[in-house]
C-alpha cells in the first residue's frame, strides 16, 4: 500500500476541480468560435430586416403589428414581444448546419413572467413543419411539428437540465441539425438530442410569443 498525503491530495482536487470549471466556463463563452474562423457566417439582420421573412403561427393567422426591429449602433435585433405570435425566418434553405443564437429577456411588468420564446431549425417555409428549441426559464429542450412516415405530427423531449441565466442575462445557444439528428448546447451543456428527424432541410427562425426579446451574434456554419 503506497503513502498518500492528505493534503497533498486535497490541493490536486482542488487543482483539477479549478481547471475543470476553467474550460466549462470557456466552452460557455467560446463555443461560437470555435472550427475555422473563415466557416461562420454572420446572419445578423440588417436594419430593414433584408433577408427575413415574418411568419404568422400557425400560418393561417394573420400577422399583427410590426415587431422586430435593430437598435442603432449595437445592431441588436429586437422582438417587442407586443405583435402576436409568429417566428422570424431566415430566408435560405439550409441541409446540416450549427446556428449560435445569443439572447436575453427584458425584465417584464407585473405577474406574467413566463418567458417564452424559441430558435427554429429544419422549418418548411410556412412553419407548418418546424424544430423548435425551446427558450423558458426550464428551456434548452426540442419539441416541434415534423414529419413520421410522411405525416406531421408532434414531437416533444423532456427537458433534461435547466440552464437558462437570470432574465437580463446573455445566454448563448447553439442548435445543430447532423443527418438525422437535432442537438441543442445551452450555456456550456449539450441539453438535448434528439436522432430522428426525417426532415433533411429547411429553415432557420427566431420566434415572438409575448414577450421582449434581444438577439445578438447570429450566425451560422454549414
Amino acid at each position: 500500500m503506497q503513502y498518500r498525503n492528505p493534503l497533498l491530495l486535497a490541493c490536486l482536487a482542488g487543482i483539477a476541480s479549478f481547471l475543470c470549471l476553467a474550460r466549462g466556463a470557456e466552452s460557455e463563452t467560446r463555443r461560437g468560435d470555435t472550427g475555422a474562423p473563415e466557416a461562420w457566417v454572420s446572419i445578423q439582420p440588417a436594419p430593414d430586416l433584408s433577408g427575413w421573412t415574418r411568419v404568422a403561427i400557425p400560418p393561417t393567422n394573420r400577422l399583427g403589428r410590426a415587431q422586430w426591429h435593430t437598435e442603432a449602433g449595437s445592431g441588436v435585433l429586437v422582438c417587442d414581444g407586443d405583435g402576436g405570435h409568429e417566428m422570424l425566418r431566415w430566408d435560405r434553405e439550409l441541409r446540416d448546419c450549427v446556428f449560435h443564437v445569443e439572447f436575453r429577456y427584458t425584465p417584464a411588468m407585473g405577474t406574467n413572467r413566463n418567458y417564452n420564446s424559441g430558435i427554429f431549425i429544419r422549418n418548411s417555409a410556412d412553419g407548418v413543419i418546424w424544430h423548435q428549441a425551446q427558450l423558458t426559464l426550464d428551456g434548452g429542450y426540442l419539441f416541434g411539428n415534423t414529419l413520421t412516415n410522411g405525416q406531421a405530427a408532434r414531437f416533444r423531449l423532456p427537458p433534461l437540465e435547466p440552464r437558462m441565466k437570470p432574465v437580463g442575462e446573455w445566454n448563448t445557444m447553439e442548435v445543430t441539425a447532423r443527418g438525422k439528428t437535432l442537438s441543442v448546447w445551452f450555456n456550456g451543456a449539450v441539453t438535448c438530442a434528439w436522432p430522428d428527424c426525417a426532415v433533411p432541410k429547411g429553415y432557420l427562425a427566431l420566434e415572438a410569443e409575448g414577450y421582449r426579446i434581444e438577439f445578438r451574434n447570429l450566425k451560422v456554419r454549414e
